[in-house]
């Protein structure tokens, strides 16, 4: 009804147009105008409105479009008060116009957002399953090896026969979860080898291998210094069971383990104060070693290791003691 009665004040505001006067014309509400006798006077009654409009899903835009012409009209003839009416129904226009972009473009984002979420998830997934038979090409380069030392915190540990080292580039350190994966690598004449991963390369890209001297001199000639390779992960064939070793400091209030001699990748260890009845998680470090800040308030505890395949081993009745290690019965 507002919106008839806009367009009616409309109306008779151009029928009035036509009324003329050739003498000085009195205006309601106390409003003049002197005219001499040569001017001409257009005898027009305004009122000023504020509109407040609340949109309404009957609303209709053409609604707008046929209102905001006509009081121009009007406006333009002699009336600044009708502007300022004008003024009020533009802006309702543009808002709620923008009121309804605004949500359409947030309905479009969150559908954009989940898409981008299911996408990411299913990503996630399918790297984790192809990871170890994915094959890259990049260089090789090589150094004098350190297991001792390397970043993989191996201490004490000799890669067993059959393997070599290898570090392994920055980009896909991944706070430390490749260590001890295995690695096969072919040369440009065809030779291949299998090396560990038990130190890390910062300097390299993601695609770029540090062998062990030992292990480039299998590849190439050391004159090289660095050869084209093609390598993928693989299961490292070790027949002796996995390793626990407890850092130093480890005690019933901060717990520091780490995994050894593993076939596959390690994504995670999990302990248990309860027999088995729950499972308490680590957290990874840098340095290699799944660590809890507060302990588990015990001195000895279950312990159960994931591989990357989902295989499990769990070994009971761990000593949490500061520097001393357990070999579990079997590995992945």
């Amino acid at each position: 009804m507002k919106y008839e009665r806009l367009a009616s004040l409309g109306i008779a505001a151009l029928g009035a147009l036509s009324s003329v006067s050739a003498r000085p014309i009195e205006i309601p509400d106390d409003d003049e105008w002197d005219c001499g006798e040569d001017d001409v006077a257009v005898s027009t009654y305004f009122k000023t409105m504020t509109v407040a409009v609340t949109p309404t899903a009957s609303v209709e835009s053409s609604t707008f479009s046929e209102v905001v012409p006509t009081t121009v009209v009007a406006a333009t003839t002699a009336a600044p008060a009708a502007v300022e009416a004008t003024s009020v129904v533009q802006a309702v226009t543009v808002n709620t116009h923008a009121a309804a972009q605004a949500s359409s473009t947030s309905t479009t984002a969150a559908s954009a957002a989940t898409s981008s979420s299911s996408s990411s998830s299913s990503s996630s997934s399918s790297s984790s399953s192809s990871s170890l038979s994915s094959e890259f090409s990049g260089e090789a380069t090589f150094y004098g090896g350190n297991v001792e030392g390397g970043a993989c915190s191996f201490r004490g540990y000799t890669i067993p026969s059959g393997l070599f080292g290898t570090a392994l580039g920055s980009p896909r350190w991944d706070n430390a979860a490749q260590c001890g994966s295995c690695v096969q690598v072919t040369g440009p004449n065809g030779n291949k080898i299998k090396a560990m991963i038990v130190d890390e390369c910062p300097e390299c890209d993601s695609n770029h291998l540090d062998l062990f001297q030992t292990a480039f001199t299998e590849l190439a000639d050391i004159s090289k210094g660095v050869i084209n390779i093609d390598w993928e992960y693989v299961t490292c064939g070790i027949s002796t069971p996995i390793k626990l070793n407890n850092k130093s400091g480890t005690s019933a209030y901060w717990f520091a383990m780490q995994v050894e001699n593993a076939n596959e990748p390690v994504t995670s260890l999990e302990v248990s104060t309860d027999g088995g009845s729950t499972w308490q998680s680590t957290t990874r470090s840098t340095y290699n070693y799944f660590e809890n800040a507060s302990g588990f308030g015990t001195d000895t505890v279950d312990v159960r290791v994931t591989s990357q395949s989902g295989a499990k081993i769990t070994v009971n009745n761990v000593s949490v003691s500061s520097g001393s290690s357990v070999t579990a019965e079997s590995n992945f």
